[in-house]
């Protein structure tokens, strides 16, 4: 059997109940059955944070956990050692959270994100800060969905360095079923697992090629928050 035999044959059995009459795609399809695990085991808190820490590790990501309060100065440090001068923030990104950066003795330009910037433009910007939509931890994976505090796609796929910034514990969900159900499907969707890599034939892996080359995630624990 070929694998187009294969594919077909599993086609034909989900649509198997389904009516012939209704098989169309549309808004009054029958409502597809979704009853696989949503979560896997059972995680604290604390576990699901952790181990969203550990798959992104995992997969390259640079993890750093602070309070608000140290966030400012941990956002200037993490700039600083990589020398940027020019930083790219979406407009809705909370101000005290580069309020560290913005002051006249750090030296670095903040960049706005602009329609009409080209790729060329945004390929100059040294580094980005971004909030983000939700993280899974089983999948150590982002998610954006171009909310005001994280902007356009195409500024966290150019530039080379992209700092993320993930609210703990409430933008951290187990699963992925677990983080579809937080996510408008019809808004713009970004899923990051780690920086942008790829291997040749003989499975050397180059970072950087469709995306930042450093990825840094700051678990940001709130006030009262289990950790």
């Amino acid at each position: 059997m070929s694998s187009r035999d294969v594919v077909l044959a599993r086609v034909r059995r989900a649509l198997a109940d389904v009516p012939r009459g209704q098989r169309t795609a549309g808004p009054g399809d029958p409502p597809v059955v979704r009853d696989y695990h949503r979560v896997h085991g059972s995680r604290t808190t604390a576990q699901t944070v952790d181990l969203l820490a550990e798959n992104l590790a995992d997969y390259r990501a640079i993890v750093h956990r602070i309070n608000p309060e140290g966030l400012p100065a941990l956002i200037r440090r993490l700039l600083a050692d990589r020398g940027a001068r020019t930083v790219l923030a979406p407009p809705g990104l909370e101000a005290a959270w580069l309020a560290a950066v913005t002051s006249a003795d750090f030296g670095v330009t903040l960049v706005e994100d602009r329609a009409s910037d080209t790729p060329r433009e945004l390929d100059a910007v040294d580094s980005v800060v971004t909030g983000c939509a939700v993280a899974v931890a089983e999948t150590g994976t982002l998610v954006l969905d171009a909310g005001p505090d994280q902007g356009r796609r195409r500024i966290t796929l150019v530039p080379d360095h992209h700092i993320c910034v993930v609210r703990v514990p409430d933008q951290v969900v187990g699963s992925v079923p677990e983080a579809l159900e937080r996510l408008a499907p019809g808004r713009p969707q970004t899923w990051i697992s780690g920086p942008s890599a790829t291997s040749d034939i003989e499975l050397a892996r180059v970072e950087g090629v469709h995306g930042p080359r450093t990825l840094e995630v700051i678990l940001l624990t709130e006030p009262g928050a289990v950790h």
